[in-house]
């Protein structure tokens, strides 16, 4: 059953091998090439949410051919999922820099 409370993040919304019609929902200029799970834990932290669920074995509906995962975050009071994938995105670019 659908937990309404949370937004379900999956690793696609941030790989920029990806095209918008395969999962991508951030611009490729907030994307980063194959995001790890562990990545988007940091990034999401980073970004002021406290994942309550991690599933790294997951598969992404439009590509079940592939194992990827996904994190689930409380949604905020007046917020939309597309800002909340935003702050996300530009953490997990802070993230990418860094470790260059």
């Amino acid at each position: 059953m659908k937990d309404y409370e949370y937004y379900i993040i999956w690793l696609e919304y941030f790989n920029k091998n990806l095209s918008k019609s395969k999962g991508r929902k951030v611009s490729k200029g907030r994307s980063v090439f194959d995001p790890s799970i562990d990545e988007l834990i940091e990034a999401a932290r980073l970004a002021g949410y406290e994942p309550n669920d991690v599933n790294d074995k997951a598969h992404y509906p439009r590509r079940a051919y592939t194992r990827s995962g996904y994190i689930m975050v409380k949604k905020e009071e007046g917020g939309s999922k597309s800002r909340v994938l935003n702050k996300i995105a530009d953490a997990l670019l802070q993230i990418r820099s860094k470790k260059k």
